[in-house]
């Protein structure tokens, strides 16, 4: 078995989770007198990367959206700098509670893909650990109870702390590569880093209860959210983190469910009829499926960008924000809390110090 001496941690969270896991991590290395890092990679420079020292195990935490890592996270890993360090990847997905059973989330392409690109840059991978946090995505589900959060938060510390303390001490762990079913999901993981993330970034909006005190604007990880008529506005940066939702103190940001089904509806029967009958047919026939679906696709987010547009500058008029408010289920409290991670039991200064 090969020890270590120092470890880094890298990581991205929006709600918490995922800096709840590193800061574990980080805890664990402590206790066993190893010196340790904890970067988190929002906050440093992502283009001008610092090679790590070649003697440290580096670890990457970070939550699966779209079945995968999310892009914050994978161009991380792609700029990285080539080494020949021990790696270890950990991500946080969508856990819940039946019972007491916690039921897994998917890992995705996550591991295989990343594990890849890391591979191809000299490292090493040592362990692999998929951990069951809280599902945060409540654009998706209603919001967990406070128990369910926090048996959650118990049961995953005491499973990152064993894996630490083993992985720390030099052993393996690739048990999580015997969810094989997970590269199935390819398909879907790749169909949501071209569009889907893009699609779920313009189903934001702030209600009439936003009194513009900028907290989700400057909280934003990946800075996606500016203001416009002096509101604020979701770009297609957004990472669908769920940070803003969570850090807002008048609860006024909202997914807006009714206008996307709307706007989903109008395009599929109104617009995508249009298309193809006045230009689809007469001007360039297609047969190709791979294209069409593609043309499809861009034809989709251009006209949502408008859309989105739109809806932002009606929502000035109280009828409209109302009708649109009342279309969100994250409005009511049957649908669910915002959510935020709890604090870890010891709270390690995180490590900001910008890598040049």
């Amino acid at each position: 078995m090969e020890a270590y001496r120092k470890v880094i941690v890298y990581y991205f969270s929006g709600t918490g989770n995922s800096r709840n896991v590193a800061s574990w991590v980080k805890q664990v290395a402590h206790e066993m007198d190893l010196e340790s890092q904890l970067f988190n990679i929002a906050q440093i420079d992502r283009h001008s990367i610092e090679p790590p020292d070649p003697e440290s195990l580096l670890v990457f935490v970070s939550p699966v959206h779209g079945f995968n890592y999310p892009p914050i996270m994978l161009h991380f890993i792609m700029r990285f700098p080539n080494g020949k360090n021990k790696v270890v990847l950990m991500n946080t997905r969508a856990g819940m509670l039946i019972g007491k059973f916690i039921t897994p989330g998917l890992t995705g392409i996550a591991f295989f893909l990343s594990a890849s690109i890391l591979f191809l840059k000299g490292f090493s991978l040592k362990a692999i650990l998929p951990v069951d946090m809280p599902s945060n995505w409540i654009s998706i589900h209603p919001g967990l109870n406070d128990c369910t959060v926090k048996y959650l938060h118990e049961k995953n510390k005491q499973r990152v702390t064993v894996f630490a303390q083993k992985i720390l001490s030099g052993k393996y762990y690739f048990r999580a590569l015997l969810e094989i079913y997970d590269i199935l999901l390819a398909p879907i993981a790749l169909g949501y880093y071209f569009i889907g993330r893009f699609f779920f970034a313009k189903s934001f909006y702030a209600s009439r209860n936003c009194n513009n005190c900028g907290i989700c604007v400057n909280a934003c990880p990946v800075k996606a959210i500016i203001k416009v008529d002096e509101r604020p506005f979701w770009t297609f940066n957004c990472e669908s983190c769920m940070k803003c939702m969570g850090s807002c103190p008048e609860k006024a940001i909202e997914t807006g469910h009714g206008f996307i089904i709307a706007y989903s509806l109008v395009f599929s029967l109104i617009i995508l009829a249009a298309f193809y009958k006045y230009f689809g047919l007469y001007f360039f026939p297609i047969e190709n499926e791979w294209v069409k679906m593609v043309l499809e696709s861009a034809l989709f987010l251009i006209l949502l960008t408008l859309w989105y547009r739109i809806i932002h500058w009606l929502m000035r008029f109280k009828i409209v924000e109302r009708i649109i408010v009342l279309t969100s289920f994250t409005n009511y409290k049957w649908w669910g809390k915002r959510y935020r991670a709890l604090k870890p039991d010891s709270d390690f200064e995180v490590n900001r110090r910008s890598m040049k």
